[in-house]
């Protein structure tokens, strides 16, 4: 693992010992996440760019905003942060994105996809309007460019005139393909340093002679025109860039060399790089998504260091093929997270009806509304902090018209290492403003299966199934397809949770009951729309309520049902509405988080006991 001691003075170092630093950056970062687990191959990806940028750009000044940000460890440790790299992810440790909070140096937190061109366009007229002297670059991978924000960035950040620079990493997807060998020697001509001095000078001169403009414009049409023949430049230089590229992604000189050409150049530039996802790592160059996102493993062999538990994910994937055997309507998409969301063997067992779009949530929504109209079951597979991306598509193209889009909601609640902007708190609010929504919420691989086959056979219009990430706890009965269900009879207090926070609800009430209290307990199995009935029996006898969720306070489904008790009559009961409040939620382990937030079962026990000796 490197140390801070071992980063030299970035700034003035050799071309060769920027070449050492980046092989010793490589074995740290496979080193580090290989003990902690995080965004490996993108971040072997990235080694050499961030390390050219360090050489050329002050960051503690200039600003540096990446995209999704899981490619940063490299500026992390470039930025005071590499003796801290072993507590990566990990609950009071560095962050596994940028975060502001943490480093002067991390300009922009960043954790979805596609808004660096749009955020760092604005830095950029900031930094103008104040009349400040910094500047902005936006790092942004080919991936995210299949998110239609990333276009409406640069088709402003290309208009805009403003001093900024967009590096492309291309590690897959091809823009625009190349055209032969007379391309390739062209775009290697056009990065010479000869040749960008000569055009600068070239452009300088012109300005001065007489009639040195109209000369300049006849030739920079001659160019252009060959250009547009035979470089895949001309997408970008139409918007208003000044393009640069493609170029190696992994020789730091060469990048050197264009980044301090690139800072000089009045405007908009966009330099486009070609890289390697896991370079250097074979495990990681072998199977790039695999090592996206890993947990700890071995760096001799590559393989985890403990096997894969079954997961909601994969008991989601496994009923969906079940289901689609019988039911060729039925079709799944995923925004660019097959594996992640458990679709990989449906994907091959039913590849005409897989579709992949990319980083594009509101695309998918949209696309499945059209879908559905036309007579098909379309069921969109998407983790829940990404579902906010959807959220107009969702009222707009689906609900208006009652259309049966089925939402596989992965990563609800509280979703661990990746912090504050992964976790699925805000789906519960913001699906119930939703009309005809209908919001399932299954606590166990059995309950999960059911409630799918009743989502996509029983249920009209637009229905969600939500679910955790990781796999089930101590309950994994099936409760059925009821509103809600009575899992324990109680006379002195009412507990009430839904998917797999009823182990945290029923460990509580396991504890009160050795503290002589009885605790009825009240599972909900749909939260949209609240059945309330059952609470309104259970509470009359009670007094007492204790509803138990890890979402955010705002439009909980515990101020939803308080609000239906007074509508309905019933004397207010002592209660303790317990969430995650209105704060957002750093990272950790979740059983971390649930105990900070006061959500595991000791928390809510006490919780509980203050509501029963109130007075």
């Amino acid at each position: 693992m490197i140390q801070q001691a071992d980063i030299p003075d970035i700034k003035h170092i050799t071309d060769c010992e920027a070449e050492t630093l980046c092989t010793r950056i490589r074995a740290g970062l496979i080193d580090s996440v290989s003990k902690t687990g995080g965004h490996l191959a993108s971040n072997l990806g990235a080694v050499e760019i961030t390390v050219a940028l360090h050489r050329v750009f002050d960051f503690t000044r200039d600003r540096l905003v990446f995209d999704v940000g899981h490619q940063c460890y490299t500026h992390k440790v470039l930025t005071g942060r590499a003796d801290e790299m072993a507590n990566l992810r990990m609950f009071g440790g560095l962050a596994g994105f940028p975060k502001p909070a943490e480093s002067i140096c991390d300009a922009f937190i960043a954790g979805h996809a596609s808004n660096s061109v749009s955020v760092a366009t604005g830095m950029a007229r900031g930094r103008t309007i104040l009349g400040e002297n910094y500047y902005v670059i936006a790092l942004i991978g080919d991936g995210a460019l299949t998110g239609g924000l990333a276009y409406e960035g640069l088709s402003d950040a290309g208009n805009s005139g403003e001093r900024m620079l967009v590096i492309l990493n291309d590690n897959g997807m091809s823009i625009t393909k190349n055209v032969g060998g007379i391309a390739e020697h062209l775009a290697r001509q056009r990065l010479k340093p000869q040749y960008l001095r000569f055009k600068k000078g070239y452009r300088k001169i012109t300005s001065t002679l007489p009639g040195g403009k109209t000369l300049y414009r006849i030739t920079h049409r001659i160019k252009k025109a060959v250009k547009e023949t035979l470089l895949p430049c001309s997408f970008f230089e139409d918007m208003g860039f000044t393009y640069l590229g493609p170029v190696d992604g992994h020789d730091v000189k060469r990048l050197t060399s264009l980044l301090r050409y690139a800072k000089d150049i009045e405007g908009p530039v966009l330099l486009h790089i070609r890289t390697v996802k896991g370079n250097g790592y074979a495990p990681a160059e072998q199977n790039p998504d695999r090592f996206h996102g890993v947990g700890r493993f071995c760096v001799q062999t590559g393989e985890p260091l403990s096997a894969g538990s079954p997961n909601f994910s994969s008991a989601f994937g496994e009923a969906l093929c079940e289901l689609a055997e019988d039911d060729r309507r039925i079709c799944a998409i995923t925004a660019a997270m097959r594996d992640g969301t458990g679709l990989g063997e449906f994907s091959k067992r039913f590849p005409t009806r897989y579709f992949d779009v990319g980083i594009a949530e509101g695309h998918a929504t949209a696309m499945s509304a059209g879908m559905a109209k036309q007579g098909l079951v379309p069921v969109f597979a998407v983790y829940s902090t990404f579902l906010q991306r959807s959220y107009d598509m969702l009222i707009h193209d689906v609900a208006i018209q009652g259309l049966h889009v089925v939402f596989a909601v992965d990563r609800a609640g509280l979703v661990g290492e990746d912090g504050e902007t992964h976790h699925g708190v805000f789906d519960t609010a913001f699906l119930d403003t939703v009309p005809g929504m209908t919001v399932l919420c299954p606590a166990s691989f059995a309950e999960l299966r059911t409630m799918l086959a009743y989502a996509i056979k029983e249920v009209c219009g637009p229905v969600a199934l939500r679910y955790p990430r990781g796999g089930e706890g101590t309950y994994t009965a099936d409760a059925g397809t009821a509103p809600a269900v009575l899992l324990q009879k109680g006379n002195d207090i009412t507990l009430v949770g839904y998917g797999v926070m009823i182990n945290e609800v029923l460990r509580c009430a396991k504890l009160l009951e050795q503290r002589g209290i009885s605790a009825e307990v009240i599972k909900l199995n749909i939260i949209t729309p609240i059945d309330i009935q059952i609470i309104q029996r259970s509470v009359s006898k009670t007094g007492r309520l204790l509803v138990a969720e890890d979402v955010m306070d705002a439009n909980c489904v515990g101020r939803r049902v308080a609000a239906e008790l007074a509508l309905t009559g019933i004397p207010a009961p002592k209660m303790a509405l317990c969430n995650l409040g209105r704060a957002f939620v750093s990272h950790g382990s979740v059983a971390e988080l649930r105990k900070l937030c006061g959500l595991d079962g000791e928390s809510l026990c006490q919780k509980a006991l203050e509501v029963c000796t109130h007075v």
